[in-house]
């Protein structure tokens, strides 16, 4: 169902480019722009995974770092990519205190996968594989490849909507007034289009990393410990950075209340929801009226490293 959901908004997204490309340059106006977006995008498509990692001065490790944490951690993501039949990705960890994780990389060959030093400290070994689990389906399922599309041609109607003025005019519908709106509009749509392929891939990769990890309840604790601690640990790094914000299996940057217009990432009440549904429980309200699942506290300890 989400992949066709994703699917249909591409589609969306195209036949946006195409009709606000024609009504404000014609066919040249919209080859014009395109060939600039795809330029543009081409370069963060091959670049992306390195910008990314040193923006957040990430560190790749492996199976001989000297802290048990690391190790294991290392350990369960090789475990679980061989198991889901796909290629090892590079393994990283962020000097950051918010616990969280994303995934980059253009291909499955090309993948990096990365959790914050205060996932590793802050959540048991089971609710860690659950979160890598859930990158490794977004590497699986090449949505790194799926948003670079989207970023390409949500940029390409961007382009079209900064050129409306050179190629709009009074001779499109609407005259000036039509033109104007169209500069408004059309990057606003797109964005929104972008933003709901954003979550539908999040529900997807839920699905398919509680599969990898054997362990839907452990994701849906990981998911609502995150989206507590986030709200009360900054990521410094993201808040200089939100358009990297969606990367993250929780936003970095704010709670989410709803799946509104306007967000990258589900509410994680309808994720956890998701989740739980997997295994036949379901949610309950706890007294002061916070949210909570049905997950039974998981039993693993997880192995002390140097942060406690």
């Amino acid at each position: 169902m989400n992949q066709a959901k994703t699917f249909m908004l591409l589609a969306a997204l195209t036949a946006l480019f195409v009709g606000f490309g024609y009504l404000l340059g014609g066919p040249a106006g919209m080859v014009i722009a395109f060939g600039v977006a795809i330029a543009m995008n081409a370069f963060s498509y091959w670049n992306a995974d390195k910008l990314v990692l040193r923006m957040y001065k990430a560190q790749l490790v492996d199976e001989t770092h000297p802290d048990a944490l690391i190790r294991n951690y290392v350990s369960d993501v090789k475990e679980m990519a061989t198991g889901a039949g796909m290629p090892i990705p590079r393994i990283g960890i962020l000097p950051q205190d918010q616990p969280n994780a994303f995934a980059t990389g253009r291909n499955p060959e090309n993948a990096v996968v990365c959790a914050t030093v205060g996932l590793l400290k802050m959540l048991s070994r089971e609710e860690i594989r659950g979160v890598m689990a859930h990158e490794l389906a977004h590497v699986k399922n090449r949505d790194t490849l799926t948003m670079t599309v989207t970023a390409t041609v949500a940029g390409a109607i961007t382009m079209l909507a900064n050129f409306a003025l050179f190629f709009g005019g009074r001779d499109r519908p609407g005259g000036i007034i039509g033109t104007l709106a169209i500069m408004i509009l059309a990057p606003m749509a797109a964005a929104l289009v972008q933003m709901a392929i954003s979550r539908s891939r999040e529900y997807e990769a839920d699905r398919i990393g509680a599969e990898i990890a054997h362990d839907p309840q452990a994701l849906a604790s990981a998911l609502a410990k995150i989206e507590g601690y986030s709200k009360r640990i900054m990521n410094e790094q993201a808040e200089r950075n939100p358009a990297s914000g969606q990367l993250f299996i929780i936003n970095p940057l704010s709670g989410q209340r709803a799946d509104n217009l306007f967000s990258t990432h589900p509410n994680t009440k309808n994720r956890i929801d998701a989740l739980m549904n997997m295994v036949g429980a379901g949610p309950r309200p706890a007294p002061d009226g916070e949210y909570v699942t049905a997950v039974p506290t998981t039993k693993g300890r997880r192995a002390k490293g140097p942060w406690g």
